[in-house]
């Protein structure tokens, strides 16, 4: 296979992919919002500083998306008690309820893709992307 080969086929994957996830989260989520969302709920509340190894974009760009999501009540800023400098980010309820139903979007998509190959050939697969996504 070309690399020229490659680039259209995984210029297509990640174009419906996106298209997927845009029409599918949209009007409440995005696709950056649910990730802040699954961040978040494994360390149950975080500093906007902390998201940044996991988002790579700007804090700048953080402080705009975490503005976005407090306003449509996915998560909550909050004064840590003992230090009043300090921000948590907590989800909401709601926040909660649009991660999961993010994520089954997600895992619903990417499971429909991968059942157009094998067991077999998935785990291939997934194996060759993580050589390829360590490699980088």
């Amino acid at each position: 296979m070309h690399t020229s080969d490659f680039v259209k086929l995984w210029s297509k994957l990640s174009k419906d992919y996106q298209n997927h996830m845009e029409d599918h989260l949209a009007p409440t989520l995005t696709e950056s919002q649910l990730e802040v969302l699954e961040v978040v709920a494994q360390h149950e509340q975080m500093k906007p500083s902390d998201l940044l190894p996991y988002l790579e974009t700007t804090p700048a760009a953080i402080t705009t998306l975490l503005d976005r999501m407090e306003k449509n009540e996915l998560i909550a800023r909050v004064r840590d008690s003992n230090d009043r400098r300090i921000v948590w980010i907590q989800i909401t309820d709601r926040g909660l309820n649009e991660k999961s139903r993010g994520s089954h979007i997600r895992n619903e998509y990417i499971s429909n893709v991968l059942n157009r190959i094998s067991a077999h050939n998935q785990q291939l697969f997934i194996y060759l992307l993580g050589k390829i996504s360590n490699n980088a």
